[in-house]
């Protein structure tokens, strides 16, 4: 049975900002289910939520930021949503809890190497917030330490006193960062100890998470949904398969297990590179990553005949543009899987696509954010008007 947010309810729910929703657990279900139907159930009924089983602590990326308080004291906490604020947290019931003990022992290090959060007002001090991302089945840890330069003093003896006292880092890299954002990377890492990623697996797949390489942070949910897709999309060992917004490919290497071909397209070349990697640490012979827009090769594609029996897209949450959909139409796939993780730009994008002749054949809501109002979808569109091609 879910847990109940009475069992969890946190002290810093409203001034945090991480969760949105205080209601038990099977309430919060009730509500996205209700939501979900009064914004896409004029498309196809919508199947029901798929929830967690236990959704707390299911963050496998924490990141904490460092100030000093009045009395000199070293303080780590949360960025509060919309601001720059930090508030001060030591256990947060989103987070991986062996996460937030490393982010504890680094607070305590700081004091005893005399490293002093950087203040963007003053521009001194050295470490701007901390980065750590667990590979949800291989046990993997990766602690990145995110500094405004890069000199380290007793850079070394920090790393060797942090591992002792938590061996199951694998590995630690120290990011330089100018940019006073919050949160925010830099293009410098110099490698503190280890290979500089992490490995994970989602669907029998093994994918290489390094500090900046985006990865979905609820692996547990994360596997249900990619599940979802690849069964919703019923792919036939002939089909030609293109997946938008690849990322670092996680979707199309899942999927070249069931089809024919996988052209992967995404505009960040660093998620590209990662991608290429990624299929060869698979043996995927099938798969090529391509670092393009993905509405303007698609345009071209219909231009010049090609085709596209399925294709996978999952935008960012502001879902995607017009002329990335029209050129969607023009290339006339049979079935097109739309990963959303906006429910409002979704509800949009749909009725653009059944304007351009695509109807909507199942709608399955995962919950992949629990205690947050977010509400991820996968649906299934299939081509209603024979267009020329």
């Amino acid at each position: 049975m879910p847990h109940s947010m009475s069992e969890t309810t946190c002290r810093l729910f409203k001034r945090c900002g991480g969760c949105q929703l205080k209601e038990s657990y099977p309430e919060q279900l009730v509500w996205k289910q209700a939501k979900t139907e009064r914004l896409l159930s004029q498309f196809v009924r919508c199947e029901k939520i798929i929830g967690m089983k236990r959704p707390v602590h299911y963050r496998n990326k924490v990141q904490h930021g460092f100030y000093t308080n009045p009395s000199r004291q070293i303080i780590s906490g949360i960025y509060q949503s919309g601001s720059g604020k930090i508030v001060p947290c030591e256990i947060c019931m989103l987070e991986d809890v062996q996460a937030d003990k490393i982010i504890a022992t680094i607070r305590t290090l700081m004091r005893s190497f005399k490293i002093f959060p950087y203040n963007p007002h003053t521009d001194k001090g050295l470490l701007r917030h901390v980065m750590i991302r667990k590979g949800h089945h291989t046990g993997e840890y990766l602690v990145c330490l995110v500094t405004s330069k890069s000199t380290f003093p007793a850079r070394k003896n920090f790393t060797a006193a942090l591992l002792k006292e938590h061996p199951c880092i694998t590995t630690i890299v120290q990011n330089v960062c100018k940019n006073p954002m919050p949160l925010t990377m830099g293009e410098q890492e110099i490698l503190l100890h280890g290979k500089g990623y992490i490995e994970d697996s989602i669907c029998g797949k093994t994918f290489r998470i390094s500090a900046r390489s985006f990865y979905q942070v609820n692996p547990v949910q994360t596997e249900i949904l990619y599940r979802t897709a690849i069964e919703l999309a019923g792919l036939r060992k002939t089909d030609r398969v293109l997946d938008c917004y690849c990322g670092t490919g996680t979707i199309g290497i899942i999927a070249s297990d069931h089809c024919g071909e996988v052209l992967g397209v995404e505009l960040n070349e660093t998620a590209v590179a990662d991608a290429i990697k990624n299929a060869r640490r698979n043996h995927c012979e099938n798969i090529q990553f391509l670092c393009e827009d993905s509405g303007r090769f698609m345009e071209r594609m219909a231009k010049y005949g090609e085709t596209a029996d399925v294709v996978f897209t999952d935008p960012p949450r502001n879902g995607s543009d017009k002329r990335f959909l029209e050129s969607l139409a023009k290339l006339a796939p049979r079935k097109v899987v739309y990963i959303s993780c906006g429910i409002e730009s979704l509800e949009r994008d749909l009725q653009i696509l059944r304007n351009l002749g695509y109807r909507a054949r199942k709608i399955q809501p995962v919950d992949l954010f629990p205690h947050t109002k977010h509400v991820e979808n996968v649906v299934l569109l299939e081509r209603t008007e024979t267009k020329s091609r």
